[in-house]
């Protein structure tokens, strides 16, 4: 069964960073695009970034656009998401996601939490 598990996340004034990660095991780890999702409270959960499995062009929501990198480390089977210029919008609880290039499968992590506030 595969698992995901997110670090990195933390207290953080506004225009500070934080580098998320998302450790895979349990599934062939480069079949897999990645992806990061976040939920603030109140919210409906929305796709951040996301990367394929050769991390050839990475996709960015439009409010994260020019601040967040996503990349990817096959070989440690990790995620990141770099995240600079935090806003207080961007407080939320940010999930990791996995999805099969071809089937009709997927995993979440447990989230991670990020609150930017002075």
């Amino acid at each position: 069964q595969g698992q995901l598990v997110e670090s990195g996340g933390g207290l953080v004034q506004p225009g500070g960073s934080l580098r998320l990660s998302c450790a895979a095991s349990g599934f062939t780890f480069t079949t897999y695009a990645m992806n990061w999702y976040r939920q603030a409270p109140g919210m409906e959960r929305e796709l951040v970034a996301g990367i394929t499995t050769t991390s050839s062009s990475p996709n960015y929501a439009d409010a994260v656009k020019g601040r967040f990198t996503i990349s990817r480390d096959n070989a440690k089977s990790t995620v990141y998401l770099q995240m600079n210029n935090l806003k207080p919008e961007d407080t939320a609880l940010y999930y990791c996601n996995a999805r099969h290039m071809l089937l009709p499968r997927h995993y979440w992590g447990q989230g991670t939490q990020v609150t930017v506030s002075s």
